[in-house]
């Protein structure tokens, strides 16, 4: 994990995905810090960069479990799971917030879910991880069967806890924490925007101890 940080660190940077000020997140917690894939597709080789990161993890899943197809939500997993999947020659599929009415009905867009099927569920980041939640639902329900999540970052605000309860395996090329420190010693942030995002941290931790 720590050797694919700076180089997602650099990518985010670069590209101007990391992003500062006062965002609500959807779990309705406010962040000094949002963190935008949407940004990369301005910055090729940034973009190329975290798509080889997670690709490089998920062939290392796939070293101790057999995968046969990659889902996200949409949209800002949608943005880096084609690319991906293209990569590992596997089919992708993208689960919708909500099920479409018209045309190609439902809330699966992509590739046919069938039962048995074993699926790596990929996203951007992960909070308290209740949107993950949502989209691997409808998989289930489909009688997929989720072997694993992988996320870019996680932002350490119990996600991975959540989801670890419920029987699911967690993955994270990083954590916000290392990001920070990696963009701290290469000096591609302030010293008062790594205090600001540390001390949110630091907050966040102690708060999803307390909940433990």
């Amino acid at each position: 994990m720590l050797k694919k940080t700076p180089r997602i660190a650099q990518a985010l940077v670069n590209s101007g995905a990391l992003k500062f000020g006062t965002f609500k997140l959807k779990s309705g917690l406010t962040s000094p810090f949002y963190i935008d894939l949407a940004s990369l597709l301005s910055s090729p080789k940034d973009f190329q960069c975290v798509v080889d990161a997670v690709a490089d993890e998920v062939r290392r899943i796939m070293g101790s479990r057999k995968i046969d197809m990659l889902a996200t939500i949409e949209l800002k997993g949608a943005l880096i799971l084609p690319s991906v999947a293209a990569k590992l020659n596997l089919p992708c599929l993208v689960v919708r917030k909500e099920a479409k009415e018209y045309g190609v009905t439902g809330r699966i867009a992509g590739g046919e879910v069938k039962k048995g099927d074993r699926i790596l569920f990929i996203d951007d980041v992960v909070t308290d991880g209740k949107s993950k939640l949502e989209a691997i639902k409808p998989l289930l329900q489909l009688g997929a069967k989720v072997e694993a999540v992988l996320v870019l970052i996680d932002r350490e605000q119990g996600g991975k806890q959540n989801l670890e309860k419920l029987g699911f395996q967690f993955h994270g090329l990083t954590t916000i924490l290392e990001l920070v420190q990696s963009l701290a010693r290469s000096s591609r942030i302030s010293e008062e925007q790594a205090k600001t995002m540390l001390n949110y941290i630091k907050s966040q931790l102690t708060t999803t101890q307390h909940l433990r």
